[in-house]
This record gives C-alpha cells, structure tokens and sequence, in this order.
C-alpha cells in the first residue's frame, strides 16, 4: 500500500439518502458497471455485525479447510470489498478483476445502493444480523480507529447518530429489515451473529449447505477452531494489521476488539437512555435485553 496525503475525518456523503464515507461514496458511479458472475457468493452485513468472521469460515470453506491456502493474502484481498476505494489502494472492483471464479464479495451496502446485477444474477447471500447494541458499541470504537470515518465523539452522541442512521450506511433498522425481506424472495441465508457464538459448527453446517458443499467432520472441527475470535484476533491475515496506521490505528482500538454478545450492557450506564425502549423479542437471540428491534423481528 502507498503512503497518502491526509485523508483522515471527512464528513459523511449523502447517496440516495444514504450516508457513506467520502471514498466509498465516489465508488458507487464506478460500481453500476460492475458484472456479477452467477457463482459470486456476496457476503452482506451491516458494519460490525460479524463480516470479517463470515468471510474467514467462507474462504476456508471455499479452500477445502486448507490452512496454507487461507493464509494466502489479507482476508480484504481473500474476500474483496466491492465499495472498497481509499486513496492508493486498488478499488474492490479492481481486486475482483483479479479474482479467479467463484468468488466471493463483501459488502455493507443497503439494496438502494447495490449493484442491480448482484441480484438480475441471483447470486447467493450470506447475511449476519447482530444485536444492534454490540453494533453500536464496536462500530463506536471503529470510528475512533478506523480514520476515514468522521470523528464519533462522545459515546452518548454517537449512540444518537446511530440511532437516527446518521452513520456511515444509514440505518441499522432499515438494513436489516430490507435483507430480512429480501430472504422472501432472493437465495439469502440470514444468520444471528449471537447463534454462530453459541454454536458455530451447526452455523458452519448451515452455511456448507447453502452453498452446496460438503467437508469432513474433522475438517469443520478445525474450521471451529481456526475462525474462533481468539484464533482471528491474532492472524494477521485476519484482523487488518496489514492496513497501514494512516487509515488504521490499532493503538486507539484493535479491529478485533472483543467479538462478544451484549457488551453494551454496562457501557455508558447511567448517560446513555437510548436504550430505554422495552420492546420484547419473542425467542430471538436478543431476548435476554431490551433492544430497539424493527416490527419484522417481533413477528412470530
């Protein structure tokens, strides 16, 4: 990667009402020529919510459980990110250029903003949905490292701007309600981050499923293993260490971080009521908590 002029803090750009960051925002004309290949599996998360780890048990899955080969190159490059576009890097598009078939795409980008042929081709999805208190929570603390991103500010006022879709991508409700829906009607295989924690092997099993592969018993054991947090937070080709300090600065908040279920419990008590609003969940894996949870989830 080139070293860059100051890039750092810029403020959010409006695309179809959605806020991006400015780089990703200029991506967005380059990307409707964008080709989506019928194998392309996209993998599509809002940010925080699991993306990194759903990438790492894909590529290993796409690799046969090869370790060697799932240390081939950083998972941005494994699994490219299509809005992807900071100054003197290669854009996701030019990654996946390169990119042998089949391939596998990251994205964070609400259906507004995606590139129509993803869907004309009925490519696969994957998508993580997590528990918009530890989004909000982790996503604060990425603002503080990550030095595209606008400044969160105080815990308290960063929490507000979540909570309206002030952020980079918008609104948490909106996103996760629209890929709910879209499940309806488009091959999408909706995960809970909080039941891949509870038992990854069996959400390693949905997803070998999905995509129409088998591996062997010991094989997906070791993939348990491998994409564990712990195991993630220490890789290098895993947990963005290799991003230069000018857009990462892992001394202000490692990119793994916890990888926990509910840490928000305890954070800001006392100064954040944002989560005040008591709205049950009827079974799903938030329902130890309050959350602030769109009408589609708390449907039986």
């Amino acid at each position: 990667m080139e070293l860059i002029q100051d890039t750092s803090r810029l403020p959010l750009e409006y695309m179809k009402g959605v806020p991006l960051i400015k780089y990703f925002a200029e991506a967005l004309g380059p990307l409707q020529s964008f080709q989506a290949q019928p194998d392309d599996l996209l993998i599509s998360t809002y940010p925080k919510s699991g993306t990194t780890w759903v990438s790492q048990i894909l590529d290993m899955i796409y690799q046969g459980g090869d370790l060697e080969k799932c240390n081939r190159a950083p998972i941005y490059i494994r699994v490219p990110f299509l809005e992807a576009n900071d100054p003197g890097d290669p854009s996701g598009m030019e990654i996946l250029k390169d990119t042998p078939a089949p391939r596998l795409i990251k994205s964070h980008l609400p259906l507004a903003l995606l590139p129509q042929t993803l869907l004309d081709q009925k490519v696969k999805v994957v998508y993580v949905a997590r528990n918009p208190k530890d989004v909000a929570v982790s996503y604060y603390h990425f603002h503080r490292m990550e030095k595209t991103h606008p400044e969160p500010g105080t815990w308290d006022s960063f929490l507000e701007k979540f909570m309206a879709g002030e952020v980079s991508y918008g609104s948490w409700y909106q996103h996760v309600q629209e890929w709910w829906e879209l499940s309806h009607t488009h091959p999408v295989l909706y995960l809970f981050y909080e039941d891949m924690k509870e038992n990854p092997k069996r959400e390693i099993r949905k997803i070998l499923e999905f995509v129409g592969r088998s591996l062997p018993e010991e094989t997906v054991d070791l993939m348990v293993q491998h994409t564990s947090f712990k195991e993630m937070k220490k890789n290098p080709m895993a947990n963005y260490t290799t991003v230069p300090q000018e857009f990462m600065d892992h001394s202000i908040s490692p990119f793994m971080r916890k990888g926990g279920c509910r840490p928000a419990r305890g954070f800001g008590a006392g100064g954040s009521s944002g989560w005040s609003l008591p709205i049950g969940t009827r079974g799903l894996p938030w329902d130890e908590t309050p959350a602030l949870l769109p009408a589609f989830l708390l449907q039986e």
